[in-house]
């Protein structure tokens, strides 16, 4: 039976990461370890205040599965076990691992999939003034697809500005919530007009019902707005895609489940992160493979990261070192 282990770790980041709700020098990651004889699986969780989560909250939920764990609880009962969220995705992983050790299989090949090959991920530009966007996107300006944040200010402006530095590269915008649907309704066109491909949730969750009145020209998003397949009925006439996070879901098998259920309802697909280490992206590359987007940079954040860690080259992600995970 499995012996659980949890830790949390604080990486720093090579720079300030800051969105429309503040701004962070660190990622605090919650680290799980099931091991089992001579197999350990391992997963990782970012624990995030915008939906009620602490370290010490995490660490909590998931020390209160280390009896059922020992008894034998299997991932499936693990679903109902817990809910979906930071806590569940560690546990989730690392049982995944640990049943890709156990079989010397790789995950994707257990569950029938393609190998996570050739992913592009989008590189972040975090809030900045216009001109410093527009710098920034010039040191990246070999990324082939550009993730710019935004608040409810100089939004013209600075995705204007991005578009100066990076000529080439596919945009996507992310406003975390921070717009209102006048200012959507304003712009809407104009991002069509400077190659915006998709908005990721410009109104905040639960007050975006508005979104069924209007006719976009760019792809719409929910991020904040979906967490499982629940949410799938609400959002599929007001979104265009949906933003699958692990932390979230819950973890992979809540992933490829909402991954399922947005596909069927007609919805497009992109993949997500919190700011983590490569051991939270490695199996988010799973659902990011059946995805239009995938942003997964989150290790590109890190001032250092962990050992065996991803590869990003120009964008592309290499496949995750067994030592890693999966």
């Amino acid at each position: 039976m499995p012996k659980l282990n949890v830790v949390s770790e604080v990486f720093p980041l090579a720079q300030v990461f800051k969105i429309s709700r503040g701004a962070r020098t660190e990622a605090h990651v919650v680290k799980v370890t099931l091991t089992e004889g001579e197999n350990t699986g391992y997963g990782e969780c970012v624990p995030y205040a915008r939906y009620g989560e602490t370290v010490e909250g995490v660490i909590a939920d998931i020390e209160a599965q280390a009896d059922a764990l020992a008894r034998g609880m299997t991932r499936k009962e693990l679903q109902d076990a817990m809910k979906a969220g930071a806590a569940r995705n560690a546990v989730d992983c690392a049982y995944w691992d640990l049943e890709a050790k156990r079989a010397g299989r790789r995950v994707w090949e257990m569950i029938g999939h393609k190998a996570p090959e050739g992913l592009i991920t989008a590189e972040t530009l975090s809030i900045d003034t216009p001109d410093n966007m527009r710098e920034a996107a010039r040191k990246i300006a070999h990324a082939p697809l550009l993730k710019v944040k935004l608040n409810g200010e100089s939004v013209l402006e600075s995705v204007r500005a991005v578009r100066e530095g990076s000529p080439k590269a596919r945009i996507i915008v992310d406003a975390n919530e921070a717009w209102s649907l006048d200012l959507l309704e304003d712009i809407g066109a104009e991002l069509d007009g400077l190659g915006v491909e998709m908005i990721e949730q410009p109104l905040p969750a639960g007050q975006d019902d508005g979104l069924i009145d209007i006719d976009c020209p760019v792809l719409l998003c929910a991020d904040e707005s979906v967490h499982t397949m629940a949410d799938i009925p609400r959002l599929a006439n007001l979104y265009d895609m949906i933003n699958i996070k692990l932390d979230k879901t819950g973890g992979l098998t809540g992933a490829l489940e909402l991954a399922e259920a947005a596909s069927k309802a007609g919805m497009q697909l992109m993949t997500g992160c919190m700011v983590g280490t490569s051991l939270a992206m490695a199996p988010a590359m799973i659902p990011g493979a059946m995805s239009r987007i995938v942003d997964l940079d989150g290790p590109i954040w890190m001032a250092r990261d962990r050992e065996n860690a991803l590869t990003f080259t120009n964008g592309v992600m290499g496949l995750p070192d067994r030592d890693l995970w999966g």
